[in-house]
């Protein structure tokens, strides 16, 4: 693992240690309620996890739409704005504890004879369903979808999010016997989801991030525009295609340095030979290649 993976991992701990380090929760299967709670974090960070110190903003999306007294939250919009414009898609790269767990369990070794693939059979169609998800369960449910007192819920969050069972409900599970006595289907279809992701984690590269997260979908949105983005100097890249092979999701960033699917690894950055990607503010990164097309125009 090179320097700049193991800063990113470090980076990933020490923001999964203090967004979810309210040890008494764990200890005693509560939630910390305290004032943090009304603030979101950037990440797939469940509110229901017992050590959790803020909010997902996902999850805070589907309530206030879900509300019998809606009223648009410029709160959540801001969020969003501001983490995806600053970060695009670092946020799961860096800040997103579920993220970290797929990063886990992909470096666990496997024997000689099974092999991990970049990307599941039918990727090209299956990488559009986080943005399925984020319509219909984000938004249009949580709006429509209303008991007789005009009050929705969050669908996501109650009916696929595994992030939410494997920090909010395997923890208060195992502390609350209440709880354990009470489980019915809709717990062994989360667990049943929650273990088919991480055993595909094991085989391939962050399978819930590149198909199923509408977290991420939100903030892919913003790498094309985001401060803090990748750029291909054209003056230097000679194309020999590095970069995509170390690309966790087969992805070309000498042809598409913010692709929307790109979450900020790092890799293909180590990885080119002559440095012509690089990781730079969008002004700065504008200037240079002006210069450059300058130089080759001259």
């Amino acid at each position: 693992m090179g320097k700049r993976q193991k800063v990113r991992t470090a980076i990933q701990l020490c923001w999964t240690a203090l967004t979810n380090g309210y040890v008494t929760g764990f200890l005693q299967g509560k939630l910390y309620a305290g004032p943090l709670k009304n603030l979101c974090v950037p990440g797939l960070n469940c509110y229901s996890c017992p050590g959790a110190m803020g909010s997902c903003p996902l999850g805070a999306l589907q309530a206030t739409l879900s509300s019998r007294n809606f009223r648009f939250s410029f709160y959540v919009l801001g969020f969003f704005l501001l983490f995806g414009a600053i970060l695009g898609r670092a946020v799961c790269g860096f800040l997103c504890p579920f993220g970290l767990v797929q990063d886990l369990i992909h470096k666990i070794p496997l024997p000689s004879s099974w092999r991990r693939r970049k990307l599941l059979p039918g990727d090209r169609w299956l990488k559009w369903l986080k943005y399925v998800l984020l319509v219909l369960l984000c938004i249009l449910l949580p709006l429509v979808a209303v008991d007789a007192v005009g009050q929705g819920k969050p669908w996501f969050c109650a009916y696929v999010c595994p992030s939410g069972t494997f920090l909010g409900g395997l923890p208060l599970v195992a502390a609350n016997a209440g709880l354990r006595a009470a489980l019915g289907w809709l717990w062994r279809w989360k667990l049943g989801l929650l273990l088919g992701i991480l055993g595909l984690s094991l085989f391939f590269y962050r399978p819930f991030c590149r198909y199923l997260c509408p977290l991420g979908a939100i903030y892919g949105c913003f790498n094309p525009i985001a401060f803090r983005r990748y750029e291909n100097q054209t003056g230097a890249c000679t194309h020999c295609g590095t970069c995509q092979k170390a690309c966790p999701f087969d992805l070309n960033p000498a042809a598409n340095p913010n692709s929307v699917d790109c979450i900020r690894c790092g890799r293909c950055l180590d990885v080119c030979p002559t440095h012509a990607l690089r990781a730079q503010p969008l002004r700065r990164s504008r200037v240079e290649n002006s210069e450059i097309n300058s130089s080759e125009v001259t």
